[in-house]
């Protein structure tokens, strides 16, 4: 528009104006001469004109200049916004590519446990063929076995007898060997006959002698109580503090008289001391030259008494331990310290020496059987009757 109003040419036709008088007077000339054009003069109006086609040009200025400044915005808008659509487009390649990581490793996790799962399934199923085939031989075992002890039915007490005299043995080696009880050894022994005595087999016989060959041996073992010895021994330990000692020791005579020789040439020195004899009866002198002893001190009758319990536990040992030889030599050093150190008119004293003098007579020594005849006779008849009876499948039972 603007170019438009730009080529319109910057003037107007001005036409001339009529003339309202009337005709004009006639000139004598015949020439008409026409009215010299008056100057152009510029309207009232042009200014106006001017100023609005100027304003308009600035209102397309400022149009053109909004429209570019629009168009600029709108440019840029869209730079950011796609900067933005970007930024974020990759953002979410980022997320889905760290999800896609995420994904594969669960995958690979969820492939490494079905292969797992997969080989437990397989040794799964091997252990349950396995144990099919463990559960189908004991199945025909158990019908061998039904049909064995179907069998063997009316031989069971029989077995059972064996059975439980082979135990009763077997109880009384522990008694003689663990526990040195050779009474009750015995009595199992015999009840261990009994039950074989049931079998009425005569297979049994030579055990049955077996077993009375150890019940002899077994009854001439010394069966002295050596409890019983070590409780006594342990008794008269507790009283050695309060037996007295024998303090004063008198010098005995310088010189003893000879005795009467049964020689008849020595009549005269016989006669000779059997009249001294009766002289000395009526008048004695007797000279003591040697020192009289002094009483004990503390120390000394402190040693004496620990050295008669020292003598008293050796032999409470020994009889415990059924060593003979020890326990007979503690007893005499014991007698012999209580003799002479001891004051022997003393009732207490009296009494200890009584006491231990009694226990010397006992034998405490005994020689137990290394082992039982009939054990290993015995346990070969019971593997042979298993063996008999249920053959490859003994193990089984």
């Amino acid at each position: 528009m603007a170019d438009k109003d730009k080529s319109k040419p910057d003037y107007q036709l001005v036409l001339p104006e009529e003339d309202t008088r009337g005709p004009a007077p006639s000139s004598t000339s015949a020439e008409v001469k026409p009215k010299p054009k008056p100057k152009a003069k510029k309207p009232a109006a042009e200014k106006p004109q001017k100023a609005k086609s100027q304003a308009a040009l600035w209102v397309v200025l400022i149009i053109t200049l909004l429209l570019v400044l629009a168009l600029g915005a709108a440019a840029y808008w869209y730079i950011w916004d796609k900067d933005n659509s970007n930024q974020l487009l990759i953002s979410q390649q980022q997320l889905q590519q760290s999800a896609l990581e995420a994904l594969n490793d669960e995958n690979g996790t969820l492939q490494q446990q079905l292969v797992a799962l997969e080989n437990s399934k397989q040794e799964l199923a091997a252990s349950v063929n396995a144990l099919m085939q463990k559960t189908d031989t004991m199945e025909v075992q158990t019908e061998q076995l039904i049909s064995q002890l179907n069998d063997m039915e009316g031989r069971r007490p029989s077995d059972w007898l064996l059975a439980e005299a082979d135990y009763l043995v077997r109880m009384a080696g522990r008694k003689i060997w663990l526990e040195k009880d050779i009474n009750t050894a015995i009595l199992l022994l015999r009840n261990a006959d009994e039950r074989l005595q049931e079998l009425s087999d005569p297979s049994v016989i030579p055990i049955r002698g077996y077993i009375a060959e150890d019940i002899q041996s077994l009854r001439q073992v010394n069966t002295v109580d050596r409890t019983q010895l070590a409780l006594s021994l342990s008794g008269l330990l507790s009283k050695a503090d309060d037996l007295p000692l024998h303090t004063f020791s008198r010098p005995g005579d310088a010189a003893e008289n000879e005795g009467l020789s049964e020689s008849i040439d020595d009549w005269q020195s016989n006669l000779a001391k059997v009249w001294h004899d009766i002289v000395d009866d009526f008048i004695s002198v007797s000279h003591d030259d040697a020192p009289v002893a002094p009483m004990m001190s503390a120390e000394q009758q402190w040693l004496y008494k620990e050295q008669l319990k020292l003598q008293i536990m050796q032999a409470q040992s020994a009889a415990i331990a059924a060593q003979n030889d020890l326990f007979n030599s503690s007893l005499q050093n014991a007698i012999g310290l209580l003799n002479d150190k001891f004051d022997t008119q003393s009732p207490g004293v009296q009494g200890a020496l009584s006491t231990l003098t009694s226990l010397t007579n006992t034998n405490i020594q005994e020689s137990l059987p290394e082992s039982l005849r009939a054990t290993a006779p015995l346990q070969r008849l019971m593997e042979q009757r298993i063996n008999g009876a249920y053959g490859n499948s003994a193990e089984v039972l």
